[in-house]
């Protein structure tokens, strides 16, 4: 495949803060880990825009410190994504509106900000449509696979947000990415190779 367009993100650590306490003699007092699992379960209840393709995660989770210790802290880290400028102000507004809730319920929560990637800005597409053309033909001269164009989030985010054509796209064939099972084919390197050195010496 070959990545065209620019797919936004952003990316937070949230923590939450309560009092804490023993599981028996402080029992009542506010657990973090309950709170942030109740703020999870607002997240993924969320309806997302549907101007284009939106998605959103909960990628780690973490907090307390012993099993008879209602937990003083819990955080998560959150993010989400969207290929539309507007779906990405939609799930900002939604995002702080969950923050703002479960702040007026008393506890603490921190919102640090850990990566925020923008989505296309205004490109010329005549300029555009040669270079994915360009990048097209390149692979589809070493494979025999169908080459399909689809949005990510690349190292072409920042041209693309500024209205710089670039395209994005692997050299490997493999599976199962972003699992502890991911693999890469090593008969796909030799294609892999021709692909990578004529797309940097057409350029040249």
């Amino acid at each position: 495949g070959v990545c065209a367009d620019a797919v936004g993100s952003k990316r937070y650590r949230v923590e939450i803060k309560t009092e804490g306490g023993h599981s028996y003699g402080a029992f009542g007092n506010r657990n973090a880990i309950a709170y942030l699992a109740s703020m999870i379960d607002s997240l993924y209840t969320m309806k997302v825009p549907t101007g284009g393709k939106t998605t959103y995660n909960v990628g780690l989770i973490s907090g307390g410190t012993s099993v008879n210790t209602i937990a003083q802290q819990a955080e998560m880290l959150y993010e989400y994504r969207s290929d539309s400028r507007e779906d990405l102000a939609v799930m900002d507004a939604e995002f702080n509106a969950c923050i703002d809730y479960y702040r007026a319920k008393g506890v603490t929560v921190n919102v640090d900000v850990l990566g925020e990637r923008p989505c296309n800005g205004d490109i010329d597409e005549e300029k555009k449509k040669a270079l994915v053309d360009r990048a097209v033909a390149i692979n589809r001269k070493y494979t025999d696979k169908e080459i399909m164009l689809w949005p990510g989030s690349t190292d072409c985010n920042i041209p693309l947000s500024v209205g710089i054509p670039a395209v994005c796209y692997g050299v490997v064939d493999g599976g199962l990415a972003h699992t502890r099972e991911e693999y890469v084919l090593e008969d796909s390197l030799v294609p892999g190779y021709k692909i990578a050195f004529e797309s940097v010496l057409f350029y040249y």
